[in-house]
């Protein structure tokens, strides 16, 4: 398993399409991700958080290399702000319900 959290900040104002974008990520239908979550921060909503976990640290770094996840990223750096924080880790375990 392999997994990274990213804490992004979006330019003023604009944490609704930096989470809009997220959730429309063609991550979350590749059957290699296995967690794929977005929050944000409650006292600043433009700071966003993206959790994911994949199969395997391959299956991340083959996905982020086609033309859909490279859209992605494309559209979103003009609504950041600097640079976004990525954390590796491990997933093992949890739960997520909404």
């Amino acid at each position: 398993m392999y997994g990274f959290h990213a804490t992004m900040t979006a330019r003023t104002g604009l944490g609704d399409d930096v989470v809009a974008l997220l959730l429309d990520a063609p991550s979350l239908t590749h059957p290699d991700c296995v967690v794929f979550l977005v929050g944000r921060s409650a006292g600043r909503p433009d700071v966003v958080h993206v959790t994911e976990g994949w199969t395997s640290a391959e299956t991340h770094a083959a996905f982020f290399a086609t033309a859909a996840a490279q859209a992605l990223v494309a559209k979103l750096q003009p609504l950041l702000d600097g640079e976004s924080a990525y954390t590796d880790e491990v997933p093992v375990g949890g739960k997520a319900a909404f």
